[in-house]
């Protein structure tokens, strides 16, 4: 059959059929049109921005505060190993923002930590961890002429914080055991660190010996630390503590300066205990700025309860200072069961009171006695924690 060429484009004038290579072309047309609809939205989904997106209600501002600057937390060398400490926000860029309601919204996101290899996070806020507890922590340290002191972290955490001992936090009855003198004696120091449990405290007088090796022992095996100051006796100068003791009749300037000077022998201790002192410790005027700077270091102070003449309990209120008061002196009489006796009243008191604070010297009679009897104390529900668990903190919420 003949076809009309002046039919229209594509149509048989009889049939009214398209012809198949322009019904081919059609589809190859629509079919490109699809791919370039899809290819550009795909193409717009990859973008950073995507789609332009609705502008927010309340438009905020970067906040130029300390808290926002002090983000980048430092790096340093947990061990020799080469292990490298880090703060838990290391690896983060954080922005604060004040909405216009007056809210504060921060932001989180990550960043690389600087260096290679494995890193330490230390993100404790009570205690530390068991392979870094021998070394300090530089944001709770200052750098002053009379050694590295005491501070209160950029982030609030206290010394007395940072290197408590953690305990259970279970009720029952609780005890803190407190050995003094450590430091003084090589032979005597070192039977204490390698005989009585990580449970007990130590107390190592400023002026020992070799004070951070000892310290570094101790920490690494498990125990709280506190770091025995002299303060002036009745009947002294025929009564001495030792060089550096506080006086009443010093200046407060000087006596602040010879606080320092014991606090810059040492690191990693959560507090401050009296060695002696049954007179500087009963003048208000005398000790009331001490245990003010004592509080503002972040540290706790635990007075051995040799003086009834005391001050320091009024003292720790008024300058919310952490305070603890000994209830029992464990050692006046160095023989092993009589200081077994005096652990047993140390426990009738606990019992009562819920918790009780000993203290003894690092004899040899005094450490055997404690160490066979804390092993038994813990069949009988007693839990032996650090002294800065029984401490009453006025700062604690």
């Amino acid at each position: 059959m003949r076809t009309d060429l002046h039919a229209p484009l594509g149509q048989n004038q009889k049939s009214g059929r398209k012809r198949p290579g322009v019904l081919r072309m059609g589809r190859i047309a629509a079919g490109l049109c699809l791919i370039l609809v899809g290819g550009f939205s795909f193409y717009t989904a990859l973008r950073d921005d995507g789609l332009k997106q609705e502008e927010p209600k309340e438009k905020t501002s970067p906040v130029p505060t300390e808290t926002a600057q002090k983000t980048d937390e430092p790096q340093t060398p947990a061990d020799a190993g080469g292990v490298t400490r880090s703060g838990p926000q290391s690896g983060a860029n954080v922005e604060q923002m004040i909405a216009g309601d007056g809210s504060v919204v921060t932001k989180y996101s990550p960043k690389s930590r600087e260096g290679d290899g494995p890193v330490l996070v230390d993100a404790t806020q009570i205690g530390q961890d068991p392979r870094m507890a021998a070394i300090p922590n530089d944001a709770l340290l200052e750098d002053t002429p009379q050694g590295r002191l005491p501070i209160v972290g950029p982030d609030g955490r206290r010394p007395m914080d940072q290197y408590a001992r953690p305990w259970s936090g279970a009720h029952g009855t609780k005890i803190a055991i407190v050995v003094s003198g450590l430091g003084l004696s090589q032979t005597g120091t070192q039977r204490a660190i390698q005989k009585l449990p990580e449970e007990v405290t130590f107390a190592f007088a400023a002026s020992g010996n070799s004070l951070q090796r000892w310290m570094q022992d101790a920490r690494r095996g498990g125990h709280e630390i506190l770091l025995q100051v002299p303060f002036e006796p009745f009947g002294y100068p025929a009564n001495d503590p030792g060089p550096g003791t506080l006086l009443t009749s010093k200046s407060v300037a000087k006596n602040l300066d010879s606080l320092h000077e014991a606090m810059g022998g040492i690191t990693n201790y959560t507090g401050i205990m009296n060695y002696q002192g049954a007179r500087f410790l009963s003048d208000v005027n005398a000790m009331e700025p001490v245990m003010r700077d004592m509080s503002k270091r972040g540290l706790l102070f635990l007075d051995d309860g040799t003086s009834a003449q005391s001050k320091t309990a009024v003292l720790a209120k008024g300058t919310e200072l952490p305070y603890a008061l000994a209830d029992v002196q464990l050692d006046k009489q160095l023989d092993v069961n009589a200081i077994l006796q005096k652990l047993d009243e140390l426990e009738r008191v606990a019992k009562r009171n819920g918790q009780a604070i000993g203290v003894a010297s690092a004899f040899d009679e005094s450490i055997d006695a404690i160490s066979q009897w804390t092993e038994e104390a813990a069949m009988r529900g007693i839990e032996i924690v650090g002294v800065s668990a029984l401490v009453n903190d006025p700062k604690k919420p």
